[in-house]
């Protein structure tokens, strides 16, 4: 007696075969590395909004232990998929962020790299986006301008943008040494524009500096004032003022936090909420970017460059 075996054909319908057929995309993976302990929630919601498929936030990240997580994110993808991996740095202090972005890129080998972004306290989007609110009315290579607490991470990339636009950019601080390193340090980046260091600690004297100038940034540490109440209408000349700092006392007090190129004593005024809206659309759209390449580096300058588009400028 033999034993038949029949094998029968397993059937589909064309819904089923499509959906055989189909292939997952890959998800597009954040990785965060804060240099802080507890990972910045503000930069993990613009991660969310920005579209980004999952999001790994890992806190206290330093060049000593940064290496082996970068191998991590390079090694679990081929090259081709690579571009679905992106790194982002944050944290509250900008020297640490800039120290992890140059240890991540000399990991990177060949095309073994994933796009990274800088972004350590908002510092290169909040300075984007000022320079991009000043463009609007100016134009930076006919503008003298002056950045107060700019040796500050903010107000360095924001004299560095404008010089790079060709501003005549005069650099404050309390200590006029601290100043021309600063200056020394944009000089290193670019030629463009002039940068003249100044030292000032009286709000006459930050006063007096401003004279003559067609932009004033303030962009100080949060609770210090440069120019109190009624100084916009002590200045001659000048046409468009920003204050970043949106923590009382705020840096201009003549100017309101959520001020919008509003009009004060005839000059145009933003406040650090004013001007937020562009910084947060410029994050979002820097996230979302890090996935057009494996390769990217978003760092002053090129987020710079996605301000300008934000603004519609280019």
């Amino acid at each position: 007696m033999s034993l038949l075996t029949t094998v029968v054909p397993c059937r589909h319908d064309e819904a089923t075969k499509n959906a055989l057929n189909q292939v997952t995309p890959m998800k597009k993976i954040l990785i965060q590395f804060d240099s802080d302990t507890v990972p910045s929630t503000f930069d993990r919601i613009v991660a969310v909004d920005a579209g980004v498929d999952e999001l790994f936030s890992y806190g206290g990240i330093s060049p000593d232990n940064v290496t082996s997580l970068v191998h991590g994110a390079i090694f679990t993808r081929g090259p081709a998929d690579l571009k679905n991996t992106a790194i982002f740095v944050g944290g509250s202090n900008v020297s640490d962020g800039e120290t992890l972005m140059r240890t991540i890129g000399s990991t990177f080998f060949g095309p073994m790299k994933v796009s990274v972004m800088m972004d350590s306290n908002g510092c290169n989007t909040t300075a984007a986006a000022a320079v991009v609110a000043a463009k609007k009315h100016l134009n930076h290579d006919d503008t003298s301008a002056l950045v107060l607490g700019g040796t500050g991470p903010v107000g360095q990339r924001v004299a560095q943008l404008l010089a790079t636009e060709g501003s005549d950019v005069t650099l404050v601080s309390r200590s006029e040494d601290r100043a021309s390193a600063a200056c020394d340090a944009i000089r290193a980046r670019t030629d463009a524009g002039t940068l003249t260091p100044a030292g000032a600690a009286t709000a006459d004297e930050f006063q007096s500096l401003c004279s003559g100038k067609q932009l004033v940034v303030a962009a100080g540490a949060a609770g210090v004032c440069f120019l109190p109440e009624g100084s916009l209408a002590a200045l001659d000349g000048l046409s468009v003022a920003i204050d970043l700092n949106a923590v009382p006392p705020v840096g201009i007090t003549d100017i309101g936090v959520t001020d919008k190129a509003a009009e004060k004593h005839g000059v145009i005024c933003y406040g650090a909420i004013g001007v937020g809206g562009t910084k947060m659309k410029v994050h979002r759209k820097a996230v979302a970017s890090l996935f057009d390449a494996n390769e990217r580096v978003l760092d002053t300058q090129q987020i710079y460059a996605l301000a300008l588009q934000v603004a519609g400028l280019v």
